[in-house]
């Protein structure tokens, strides 16, 4: 099957399914959208109803760094977190605007930029496929400075996926994981250079008009196996499993695709471990956090309860041929509902 550029076809419907090299732009203003009693809707709900972000992780067990950008027309929101494992210093940093002002992010998964402004607080993700990098400029008023090259242009394969989101819309996301990096991180006097401290990154490109209420559960890795392969894996339930799923772990860049997965967690004990397992037996995980990062919002017309933790992963992935077993490497988890 050939893969689409544009998502939307001629009839204002979206292609649905795994995409294996993506789609060169998410032309949502083309999308025949209607309220859930079939009466089609203008250009301006449109726009109002597009949601989208991006996250972009960068860890190594020396440095974790999680930084997001989110649209949500009403307003947008930009957060910033450190974590230092040794020291076990952290930092976050989170700015709001109403209406989005000073908000950018480009229909264009693997080109275009995404960037947030707020006083002297500067956010921004530029990708750019004839290069094959994806570039992170951080710039925050207390000093905060990030400047990475994320590489993907060898053995780059992204899982692009478009499932149905209730009765009339639809998500599309793309996730990479165990990416290559290279730049510097200041925090707190210290200069981290990625490199040297072999840091892999991960990106999550997400779009669409999403369910409005729905929630999820996410858990996401990337590190360096003892025999020098990065490995990388995106888990998650409760969003995207209309048809597929968002399930795939990356070894040496070769993307594997993943069932579905069980997150078995308390989410009143934050501090108590997570399992997750796969229904194809591959994922037989345990997460235990050191760490969170936590917001709630309440409003009127839209709320959000999101927990996202950084901590190690311990347990096997079953391959066909081997079986990987991690003892103690870093990644993250999330517990999100959200009212958009």
């Amino acid at each position: 099957m050939t893969t689409p550029s544009l998502l939307i076809n001629t009839n204002g419907q979206p292609s649905y399914g795994v995409f294996p090299h993506s789609i060169e732009r998410i032309n949502y203003m083309d999308f025949d959208l209607r309220t859930p009693m079939d009466r089609k809707l203008g250009n301006l709900a449109k726009r109002i109803k597009f949601n989208q972000f991006q996250f972009i992780g960068l860890i190594s067990p020396e440095l974790i760094v999680g930084i997001a950008i989110v649209d949500l027309k009403i307003a947008s929101n930009c957060f910033v977190y450190l974590y230092e494992p040794k020291s076990q210093q952290f930092d976050e940093f989170s700015f709001i605007q109403p209406l989005a002002m000073r908000t950018q992010i480009d229909p264009l998964p693997n080109d275009g930029q995404a960037c947030f402004h707020k006083g002297k607080n500067r956010v921004c993700f530029k990708a750019d496929s004839q290069t094959g990098t994806r570039e992170v400029q951080v710039r925050l008023a207390k000093g905060i400075s990030i400047n990475a090259t994320l590489d993907e242009n060898n053995n780059y394969n992204p899982l692009a996926v478009c499932s149905r989101a209730g009765y009339q819309g639809w998500v599309f996301t793309q996730k990479s994981n165990a990416l290559n990096c290279k730049g510097q991180v200041q925090w707190k006097n210290k200069t981290y250079d990625l490199e040297s401290i072999q840091a892999l990154a991960s990106v999550d490109w997400s779009c669409g008009f999403m369910r409005r209420e729905t929630f999820w559960n996410w858990g996401s890795l990337s590190c360096t196996l003892r025999d020098g392969r990065r490995l990388g894996f995106n888990l998650a339930a409760g969003v995207n499993e209309t048809g597929t799923s968002e399930n795939a772990l990356w070894l040496n860049g070769k993307l594997i695709k993943v069932d579905m997965v069980d997150f078995q967690f308390d989410r009143y004990q934050p501090n108590t471990p997570w399992e997750m397992h796969s229904n194809d037996g591959i994922i037989q995980l345990r997460f235990e956090p050191k760490g969170q990062r936590k917001e709630k919002m309440n409003a009127l017309i839209a709320a959000s309860n999101f927990t996202q933790h950084f901590g190690q992963y311990y347990g096997e992935i079953h391959l066909p041929d081997e079986i990987i077993t991690l003892n103690g490497e870093w990644g993250f988890c999330e517990d999100h509902y959200a009212k958009w």
